[in-house]
């Protein structure tokens, strides 16, 4: 028996593991991509989760110690070809085989450290955060789409920076009460929250729309092997988005807008078929 091979299944397993706690929506996207596709996902997924878990969760001890620590321990495992952290040693075999740019990763980092503090998210800041927080988890996402196709990457990564950038600015309108009430931060530029709008709100969403549209021609070239669990998540947060905008902006700010489980499903089936039929 092969055991270092049996300790990276394993520690590709635990990402997996992660992924399917945390997020049923992402987990549901992962299964449509072709299957050689899926450890390597749920890696980056494992990491960005667990960051992001540092930052927002364990509010009892010195968060900037364990994310300096995460950090150094991230690079180490890089530079080593291996870790004792199950999802870091998985992340580095993903980072090492597929070619994921260390800038990408210091600006995931950086993101994360930036909602250690409190902000003013002025209109760079804000464009620096959301780069560092979703864009570059999607450009991580391509270089595995790609596999070594660097012309390809090139073309499709602005599409993917926008659709990063729309899922983000998605979350943060959906949790803009959660975001501020539980952590104190308001994201969008200039948004005072005891002043959001319905006028705040229509200029939010117009920007949100053109990142959507940008993002659909780079769905249109993906590989066919990531065609389908992007497409699935980009018609899942349409789909939140356009619930969002039916609302006033009294109601999001008094509850947290979801998509049900069985529109979910109606939304698998849909985007199947039309993977199916060519027209995506």
């Amino acid at each position: 028996m092969d055991h270092e091979q049996l300790f990276t299944d394993t520690s590709l397993a635990c990402s997996k593991l992660i992924t399917s706690r945390y997020s049923t929506s992402f987990t549901l996207g992962i299964r449509t991509l072709e299957p050689r596709l899926h450890l390597p996902v749920y890696a980056v997924y494992g990491f960005v989760r667990w960051a992001d878990e540092i930052v927002d969760t364990f509010h009892q001890h010195d968060k900037a110690a364990l994310l300096a620590d995460f950090r150094r321990q991230t690079y180490e495992a890089i530079d080593l070809g291996l870790s004792l952290n199950p999802v870091l040693h998985a992340f580095q075999q993903v980072v090492r085989e597929y070619g994921i740019d260390r800038e990408f990763i210091d600006a995931f980092l950086h993101s994360m450290e930036l909602d250690l503090e409190d902000h003013n998210y002025h209109a760079d800041l804000y464009k620096e955060y959301i780069y560092g927080s979703a864009e570059v988890v999607g450009l991580m996402c391509l270089r595995i789409f790609c596999h070594g196709d660097a012309a390809l990457f090139e073309r499709l990564r602005e599409p993917a920076c926008r659709l990063g950038a729309a899922f983000q600015k998605v979350n943060f309108l959906r949790d803009i009460r959660s975001d501020y009430e539980e952590r104190g931060r308001v994201y969008f530029p200039g948004v005072v929250y005891q002043r959001f709008n319905d006028a705040t709100k229509q200029e939010i969403e117009a920007d949100i729309k053109a990142d959507f549209e940008a993002a659909y021609a780079g769905i249109q070239q993906l590989p066919r092997s990531a065609k389908l669990g992007v497409y699935l998540a980009y018609v899942y947060y349409l789909k939140l988005f356009y619930k969002i905008k039916k609302l006033s902006a009294s109601r999001i700010l008094g509850e947290r807008v979801r998509v049900p489980n069985n529109t979910k499903l109606l939304l698998l089936l849909g985007s199947y078929f039309r993977y199916r039929l060519a027209s995506i």
